[in-house]
């Protein structure tokens, strides 16, 4: 299952997603028509993992089986991803085998689907793809959703052990900030958190006690590089929307949000859409920001007050 490391790279990852008129898949998109019309393939296996409760159970598209991001995905006890042997088990309870072609989507414009994009790469899953648009352009289109639980065959897929090259960690973003390594930093928050204004979004639970930007960081809010359907914009336009902001593959990137959800949709559009060579921080600002002694840029001079 594993193939080159860092990155398997493809024809399709070096040139750009190439979509095939007639069947609407690329090698890491699907777009809703032919989802819609490949429902009833038993060699396709839909998930969603969204971040709003009860979403899936109101309503979902039908055969999803349901990932709850922060259960299954993520170590219950440690702040870190789901073991290799609980990933598996999951995989295999949701019908997955290793020839099954996985379609990940989800609320609040693919975010989670991303994440869990990103930790299915993570342990070397291949053939998994992303609903372009997610449930957004799913429910808007009237596409059918269902509230009744599928049952499948349990699968046999084996998964392998964690990639640690898809994944920053404090030290690598902390030598990236201080100029040791030669990496790309790309903050893909609001404008507002990127310049320190606010710490995190409204009504977010999840906080540093500083505010700003990782030292060397550029702003690429994720947002930019969606259509308002949702869907992805195409690949020239991504390429210069980041090539704006001196993204342009030339050296490794690091993408970072407040908890690593967003920063996956970015990793996903950097990595796979574009072929760049992307990791993923995925203790983004809550731990950067909660870190001693490391530095920070702070644009609005916010100070936290514990308020």
């Amino acid at each position: 299952m594993n193939l080159s490391r860092p990155f398997r790279m493809t024809l399709a990852a070096a040139a750009g997603v190439i979509w095939s008129a007639s069947a609407g898949a690329s090698d890491f998109l699907v777009r809703t028509d032919w989802l819609e019309s490949n429902l009833g393939d038993p060699g396709v296996r839909v998930i969603e993992v969204s971040v709003n409760p009860g979403v899936f159970e109101r309503g979902h598209i039908p055969g999803a089986v349901n990932f709850v991001w922060h259960t299954d995905l993520v170590d219950p006890v440690r702040r870190d991803l789901v073991a290799r042997d609980e990933f598996e088990r999951l995989l295999r309870e949701a019908g997955v085998n290793d020839d099954t072609t996985i379609v990940l989507y989800g609320d609040t414009n693919n975010w989670f689907a991303a994440w869990g994009a990103w930790v299915f790469d993570i342990y070397g899953v291949d053939d998994v793809k992303l609903l372009d648009g997610g449930r957004k352009k799913w429910e808007a289109e009237g596409r059918p959703l269902s509230t009744s639980v599928a049952a499948h065959e349990p699968g046999s897929i084996a998964v392998g052990e964690p990639d640690a090259a898809l994944r920053a960690r404090l030290a690598d973003v902390v030598a990236a900030a201080e100029g040791q390594d030669d990496v790309a930093l790309v903050d893909i928050r609001s404008p507002d958190e990127y310049g320190g204004k606010v710490i995190a979004p409204e009504g977010v639970q999840e906080l540093a006690v500083r505010a700003g930007h990782v030292p060397g960081a550029v702003n690429v809010p994720w947002g930019t590089a969606v259509a308002e359907d949702g869907t992805f914009k195409p690949v020239d336009e991504l390429r210069a929307i980041y090539a704006e902001k001196g993204i342009d593959g030339s050296k490794p990137i690091i993408t970072y949000c407040r908890i690593g959800e967003r920063s996956s949709h970015s990793w996903f559009a950097l990595s796979k859409l574009l072929g760049y060579d992307v990791r993923n921080y995925d203790g983004s600002w809550t731990e950067y920001g909660n870190a001693v002694g490391v530095p920070i840029v702070n644009l609005a001079g916010t100070v936290w007050t514990g308020q």
